[in-house]
């Protein structure tokens, strides 16, 4: 518990308040990755309470700008996110009883700035956006990250080709995830505004190759920057967020094909920010974030044939990087970074409007939140 003791002349607003919260079925472990340029200790976890909204912390893992973590059956997997030679993917032992994390076993990412993780259980994707590439790493049945011949099974390079030359200068992988059947990886290759899209195979992905016409699932518009990606929950349709146009891409998905439904403006404020993406747990409503202008999030209703409808812009605090949704759907966090804190909305599960609840969540520089089930 050490780290809460070094953190709470922050946090004691709101977990003196709440520490004695109970923990029985209407609770969920919850982790949060920070940068660690502004005091944050690292890796957090706390409780969070389905049906008040509230949240005490738990404890924390001492760790270099773990940006993005992932859970999985027992272990979480969190990025080193730095520009060097540093920058690595980690694995967590984590003990839901007290929310403590034990380093298990750290690779380094063979790409600089690993922004995202994905996995299947057998192997975890490194999206690393400065290195511009997708790695591959082998689990081993304990969760722990295996180095093959001293390091990742696979390393995929992106491409460029936008006309931002500011931004897309150079390749920038920035999120992979694997389709609802398991076959296949999609990937956003954000400096050629293409999504990638690879089989999954018993020993990593294939094509493993860069310059295979095979890797293309899709040539988005120029200066689209495709940033996140997300399946619906019935597995039908994908969606991808551009960060550089704003707007979402809707797909429908069948047997690794992707067939484009249509666009629509998630950031009537043109702000090149667009970051993170979800869908509601029933599948009938799709969030964006927006950062740098008019910082908020765009709430749009699904229709049957995986179309979009727009239906209101929530502000929220200062750059909401990322953000999630509770699993039963009543409550939405947002990570708003350069505010040091995570906004609490509870939601409408009929209309998907979202409603600040002012239970805020004061953590230096948070920028992922991950749910424990």
């Amino acid at each position: 518990m050490k780290a809460i003791k070094r953190y709470l002349p922050f946090a004691a607003l709101f977990a003196l308040q709440i520490l004695a919260a109970g923990c029985g079925k209407s609770q969920l472990e919850m982790i949060v990755g920070t940068y660690t340029d502004n005091g944050s200790y690292g890796l957090y976890s706390y409780r969070f309470d389905v049906k008040s909204g509230d949240a005490s912390v738990l404890d924390s893992a001492d760790a270099v700008n773990p940006s993005f973590a992932i859970y999985r059956k027992g272990t979480v997997y969190a990025v080193r996110e730095t520009n060097d030679p540093e920058a690595a993917v980690a694995s967590y032992r984590f003990n839901r009883k007290n929310g403590s994390f034990r380093l298990t076993s750290s690779l380094t990412s063979a790409g600089a700035d690993p922004c995202h993780l994905s996995t299947n259980g057998r192997y975890l994707l490194s999206s690393n956006y400065t290195g511009g590439t997708l790695s591959v790493f082998q689990l081993s049945r304990n969760g722990k990250i295996k180095s093959v011949k001293g390091g990742p099974v696979a390393v995929v390079s992106g491409s460029t080709g936008g006309p931002d030359l500011s931004r897309q200068e150079s390749p920038h992988i920035h999120c992979s995830v694997y389709s609802p059947d398991g076959k296949y990886v999609f990937a956003s290759d954000f400096s050629a505004d293409r999504i990638l899209r690879f089989e999954a195979t018993g020993s990593g992905i294939s094509p493993s190759v860069d310059d295979s016409e095979d890797m293309v699932a899709y040539q988005l518009d120029p200066d689209y920057g495709p940033r996140h990606i997300v399946f619906s929950p019935n597995g039908k349709f994908l969606y991808v967020i551009g960060e550089l146009s704003g707007t979402v891409t809707s797909f429908s998905y069948k047997k690794g094909k992707l067939t484009r439904i249509g666009v629509v403006d998630a950031d009537p404020y043109d702000g090149h920010g667009s970051a993170d993406i979800h869908t509601s747990p029933d599948g009938k409503f799709l969030y964006v974030s927006n950062r740098l202008v008019n910082d908020g999030i765009s709430i749009f209703s699904v229709r049957k044939n995986g179309n979009l409808e727009f239906v209101a812009n929530q502000a929220t605090r200062i750059h909401p990087r990322n953000f999630n949704i509770t699993p039963d759907g009543r409550f939405l966090l947002c990570a708003c970074r350069d505010s040091d804190m995570i906004q609490v909305f509870s939601r409408d599960v009929r209309t998907g409007m979202l409603t600040d609840t002012g239970r805020n969540i004061l953590v230096r520089h948070p920028v992922c939140i991950e749910w424990v089930r």
